[in-house]
């Protein structure tokens, strides 16, 4: 018989749910313990989910449950605390919202953790299970487009809450080459005091070490997805070579032209059908360390050091060599550094977000 995995959640918003409610209904898992600050939303989840160990202290949960899986879904500014919490409780896995860390001071504290504790991490690049983030992959590994030339990712949602999906999938689309450089540029400093502090726009380039270059733009002037109407899923991520493109829209499918014609299909972000797989894949990883989860921290790690990077360069101007070797505070950096001056938007749409 299957061994099955206990889990701790941090965290009962949206995206805790979202993970506990999948955790128990896959049979490898049983929540066995929750956690969250608002005693209201906890006592509700409790019942939800039938969970009889509950509380507002992280560390006492987690030393009460005893479990294999220490999930945490909090907001970011505690992700060095709840990831000590995690180490220290004994879990074999630890399970965390991305991105990262806000800055690579803290990064670089969290990767020394996991490279002395040796625990599994996985971090939450959970769209790339979508069937239409699946198809542009396939197309992709199928030498369909030729040389890949270019990546590129475009996302109306803010920095801390987006950045790193793209450079994920683009990274994923691009067969994971090392990144040796980045260059970039940020404007506004609305969203520098938000709970996902970012630039209000934060555009640049990636240089692989296989020639393909990545583009990225996240924020306020980020061009507009017209064939989506969710604001949050107006992300277009996808890439070119020389004999065609391919590309996934989050929220409305994915397109491709190529030597032999055109094509399109169906697809949209969708909690239901992208969390099964990525909760699947960590009871895989927990029952032979051979299977590593697709969304692995070490995969993960590059990603945040290339998010890192662009506000390096964006603060400091010019190009910034990768992997960092020395921790910095990139936040402070780009407060110090950001013009004053309005954001300009790429669509009326965008003004709500940036301007009011």
């Amino acid at each position: 018989m299957e061994r099955k995995y206990r889990v701790v959640v941090v965290g009962m918003g949206k995206r805790g749910m979202h993970h506990a409610t999948t955790f128990q209904s896959n049979g490898r898992f049983e929540v066995v313990g929750i956690c969250d600050i608002d005693k209201g939303r906890l006592d509700t989840a409790a019942a939800k989910l039938g969970v009889t160990l509950k509380g507002t202290d992280a560390a006492q949960v987690a030393a009460a449950a005893k479990s294999d899986v220490f999930c945490f879904c909090t907001l970011p500014n505690i992700r060095k605390d709840m990831f000590r919490i995690g180490v220290e409780s004994g879990a074999k896995l630890i399970a965390m919202e991305k991105p990262v860390a806000l800055t690579s001071a803290e990064g670089f504290a969290i990767r020394d953790m996991v490279n002395a504790s040796g625990i599994k991490v996985v971090v939450s690049h959970q769209h790339r299970y979508g069937s239409h983030y699946q198809k542009v992959k396939e197309i992709i590994a199928s030498g369909a487009l030729g040389r890949i030339l270019t990546v590129y990712g475009t996302s109306t949602g803010w920095m801390a809450h987006m950045l790193s999906h793209l450079i994920d999938y683009t990274r994923w689309y691009n067969n994971e080459a090392e990144a040796e450089w980045v260059m970039a540029q940020a404007a506004g400093r609305g969203k520098l005091t938000d709970v996902h502090p970012s630039p209000d726009y934060i555009a640049g380039i990636v240089h692989y070490a296989n020639g393909v270059h990545g583009v990225l733009e996240c924020g306020a002037g980020a061009p507009d997805v017209p064939e989506v109407d969710a604001w949050w899923r107006k992300c277009r991520i996808g890439a070119q070579g020389t004999d065609g493109f391919a590309e996934t829209l989050t929220g409305a499918g994915w397109r491709s032209v190529t030597k032999t014609g055109s094509a399109s299909g169906t697809g949209s972000m969708n909690y239901d059908l992208d969390m099964p797989p990525y909760i699947q894949e960590m009871a895989d990883w927990l029952d032979d360390d051979a299977k590593v989860h697709s969304c692995n921290f070490q995969s993960a790690y590059k990603g945040f050091e290339i998010m890192m990077a662009f506000c390096r360069s964006a603060a400091q101007g010019g190009q910034v060599a990768l992997p960092l070797t020395e921790p910095a505070d990139e936040l402070e950096m780009l407060r110090g550094a950001v013009s004053a001056r309005k954001v300009l938007l790429s669509m009326p749409a965008n003004a709500k977000e940036y301007l009011g």
